[in-house]
């Protein structure tokens, strides 16, 4: 049975949108709260379509980026005190780094640890949050692609192999929830992805 979102969400609401009102995508200058209020969305919908809608995880999709982005273990003894330990355990499962000053492990090694972790996380609720991060990204990946591309990847870590990194999430996602809809949106993202890049790489190779 579906849960409703009362006063705790429209709290985390406006704790999310406080804490994110400087930031922006990636490379653009869309204000990152609309990321944090589609991933809720999808979250939402996904959850209430099969009667498992949790305030808990609604929050927790709100929150998802907070602790990572905004401040790191501190921020997230924050959200557990104001949100409750459940939020805090989705938030901090969806973080590949807590560290409060900037320090963070080279990207390849943080995304091999969330990866590891996502094969074998038992938590539907995680599983479900993350995955509505990743198809949202993946599908803004694919938009700006679409608009720039190859240059898109120069916004990103020099080390970072961004189709790679969505690759591996659409297969594991296949193999642990696959018959959500989420999961059929980000392999079709990721698969869209692969073409653009293939047809790019294959029209400049021509062009040589």
């Amino acid at each position: 049975m579906n849960e409703a979102l009362g006063t705790r969400f429209a709290d985390a609401l406006a704790y999310a949108v406080d804490l994110h009102s400087e930031q922006r995508r990636k490379g653009t200058d869309v204000p990152y709260v609309a990321h944090l209020l589609a991933v809720a969305g999808l979250v939402i919908e996904d959850a209430a379509a099969t009667g498992e809608l949790r305030e808990d995880e609604a929050i927790a999709a709100l929150l998802h980026d907070t602790a990572e982005d905004q401040g790191g273990e501190p921020r997230l003894d924050e959200i557990a005190a104001r949100f409750g330990p459940r939020v805090a355990a989705i938030v901090r499962a969806c973080s590949d780094s807590l560290e409060a000053d900037g320090d963070k492990a080279p990207w390849r090694e943080r995304k091999e640890a969330y990866l590891a972790h996502l094969e074998t996380e038992p938590d539907t609720g995680i599983l479900r949050v993350s995955l509505a991060d990743k198809v949202n990204n993946a599908r803004a990946v694919l938009a700006d692609y679409r608009v720039l591309g190859e240059p898109f990847w120069e916004r990103f870590n020099r080390d970072a192999d961004t189709p790679w990194y969505y690759r591996r999430l659409a297969d594991i996602f296949s193999a642990r929830l696959p018959g959500s809809a989420l999961t059929a949106d980000l392999v079709e993202a990721v698969g869209d992805l692969e073409a653009e890049i293939a047809r790019n790489r294959a029209a400049s190779s021509g062009s040589l």
